[in-house]
């Protein structure tokens, strides 16, 4: 962010659009007028402003080192060094990574199980109504010998019925004749 100077500035929480108070940012560095030494000036004079110019360098550097350092404080989430907050991280995933594969072979298992399942109930059925069909063509059958014995015995008592009416007729007219 820039103040419209030389002077530009870090915006510790990342947000530029909020942040448009200097006041409420770190000042990175400023420009500064670096002039070469003529001959004709003072020897300590020109020391005193390479003095004064590494000065504001070393702080500019240092405003920088401190915004880096406080970024990265942001960015290691309460840990004491990158390393230690990668392994965590590393840990965090990696746990992720185990605990959606349980939950995987889970549905996978599951899947199986329902298919197995879906399998037996079809067999069941089937099973079933094959028995209703065997059972409903015995009892047809054996319908079918009741009725051919039926009508045998019919037929027979068709015979035996007309034998005992001519026999009947027989012993009337020979009575009816007495």
């Amino acid at each position: 962010m820039s103040n419209g100077t030389f002077h530009h500035y870090f915006v510790p929480d990342g947000d530029y659009e909020d942040n448009d108070d200097p006041e409420k940012c770190q000042m990175l560095f400023k420009m500064t007028d670096e002039r070469k030494c003529s001959l004709a000036e003072d020897q300590d004079f020109v020391i005193r402003d390479d003095f004064t110019i590494v000065k504001r360098q070393i702080e500019d550097s240092a405003r920088v080192l401190e915004g880096i350092a406080k970024s990265i404080s942001y960015d290691l989430d309460g840990e004491d060094s990158y390393g230690k907050y990668l392994r965590r991280e590393t840990g965090q995933i990696s746990e992720a990574f185990t605990n959606s594969e349980k939950s995987l072979l889970e549905l996978e298992v599951k899947f199986k199980q329902s298919q197995e399942s879906d399998l037996k109930e079809e067999s069941r059925l089937s099973d079933d109504f094959v028995n209703m069909i065997l059972h409903t063509r015995d009892v047809l059958k054996e319908t079918l010998d009741i009725s051919v014995g039926l009508k045998d015995k019919h037929e027979l008592l068709s015979l035996i019925i007309r034998s005992h009416g001519t026999r009947l007729s027989r012993l009337k007219n020979e009575y009816l004749k007495f």
